[in-house]
């Protein structure tokens, strides 16, 4: 085994030019393989960032004008939601995991210890941030229930409104705080980068104490709703707005008096393009490696015709045919693997180094963030270029175990 390595070395280095464009044809594919993917993930690691601190399944109802007119109500008429339509949707409708009510104050002035703060108010039940469980609190914690059943003075601020009212070594949790000259208890801060982050700029309280409190009555302004695990969401968000439109005596063609958001159509949309960014940067990828293969094979026909004489000469000394094809395969094999491997590191390297840029600057590029590639995934890139450099020099490797000594003697 050393002697053949010692012979495929002492072949390389005759042909020093040749092994390193060779050489350069696969580090060069493997690398922009490594590039290209990791600027992919970078695009879908931006992409999926602007979705905010959303789960990727929920569905929003809310109210609007009604367009339509219909049984006898004239058109423009504003649709009001109330607690009996979340009743309904629970009673009437199955597939349904989470589902949660959302009655908004508007804007008012948060204040603690002389400083102010504008914030969006809104009242909740318990559900809600377990909807939008993926938004992270940073101190404290969510609502409960028993914040909603004993109609407790307390909320839960987003992390603009704290940065606004307290320094930044105080925790804002056990603080009092006014929400409209209401005196409540700060119980968590949240940070919900939907929306480009102003969706940190709200304020959360129970709806039993926002009803108490500001008044309203049943009135509600939005109804959040999770599906089930499997259940098909398209579906849901249909029996749910035909329901509504029912209760509120809304046209069924009305495409204005009660609105949807579906949260799963742009997020199987935006999976979709990039199903068609992996497929186009691995048709490049692998595109630039076959140029690199293509070259491996290349040089090995050429080393069999060059060394044509030294095997007949090697297979009438009683060399057998297994002998000469693995040395010409290991040959083809270091030069692919170290090449590929070289390639791999340096790829690697490169991402890392950008993104440890990134962080370090503090930029912040639209739909780009932390460019990387999976380690699994380069590994079998890596694993792949080497089999397939096997395969590439298999073909010369056994015409070469067919040369017998006399043609091989006849070679000029």
């Amino acid at each position: 085994m050393f002697d053949g390595l010692q012979e495929i070395f002492f072949t390389l280095r005759q042909n020093k030019l040749r092994t390193l464009l060779t050489a350069f044809g696969v580090f060069w594919g493997v690398f922009m393989l490594i590039l290209l993917l990791g600027f992919g993930r970078g695009m879908q690691n931006g992409v999926l960032n602007e979705f905010g601190s959303d789960v990727l399944d929920f569905i929003i109802v809310f109210p609007g004008d009604t367009s339509v007119a219909y049984h006898g109500m004239g058109l423009g008429r504003r649709i009001q939601l109330d607690q009996r339509d979340i009743e309904a949707i629970s009673r009437q409708i199955r597939g349904i995991r989470l589902l949660s009510a959302e009655t908004v104050l508007g804007s008012g002035t948060i204040t603690y210890q002389g400083k102010n703060s504008n914030a969006d108010i809104r009242g909740i039940p318990d559900e809600y941030f377990k909807i939008k469980e993926d938004v992270p609190f940073n101190f404290g914690r969510r609502l409960d229930p028993l914040d909603i059943g004993e109609i407790r003075k307390i909320a839960v601020i987003g992390t603009t409104v704290a940065e606004r009212l307290f320094p930044k070594d105080v925790n804002p949790v056990g603080k009092d705080i006014r929400v409209k000259d209401v005196v409540m208890k700060v119980a968590g801060v949240f940070y919900d980068r939907s929306n480009q982050g102003r969706n940190s700029e709200r304020v959360f309280i129970p709806d039993t104490s926002y009803r108490k409190i500001f008044g309203g009555g049943e009135r509600i302004d939005a109804i959040w709703l999770r599906p089930e695990r499997g259940a098909d969401g398209f579906e849901l968000e249909t029996k749910v707005v035909e329901l509504t439109k029912r209760r509120h005596g809304v046209a069924p063609e009305d495409k204005r008096g009660i609105n949807s958001f579906n949260m799963a159509l742009p997020a199987r949309n935006i999976n979709g393009l990039f199903i068609g960014i992996k497929v186009f940067i691995w048709f490049v990828g692998l595109g630039t490696l076959t140029a690199g293969i293509v070259g491996i094979s290349n040089i090995m026909i050429i080393t069999v015709k060059e060394r044509t004489r030294e095997i007949g000469i090697r297979k009438a000394l009683g060399a057998t045919p297994f002998t000469i094809v693995s040395t010409l395969l290991l040959e083809s094999t270091l030069v692919t693997g170290i090449a590929g491997y070289v390639g791999l590191v340096l790829g690697v390297g490169l991402l890392e180094l950008i993104s440890f840029g990134l962080r370090s600057a503090g930029a912040k590029l639209p739909y780009f963030l932390n460019p990387e590639v999976n380690f699994q995934i380069a590994v079998t890139a890596l694993a792949l270029l080497v089999g397939v450099g096997i395969l590439a020099g298999l073909a010369p490797a056994l015409r070469a175990a067919k040369i017998t000594p006399t043609e091989a003697m006849r070679a000029q």
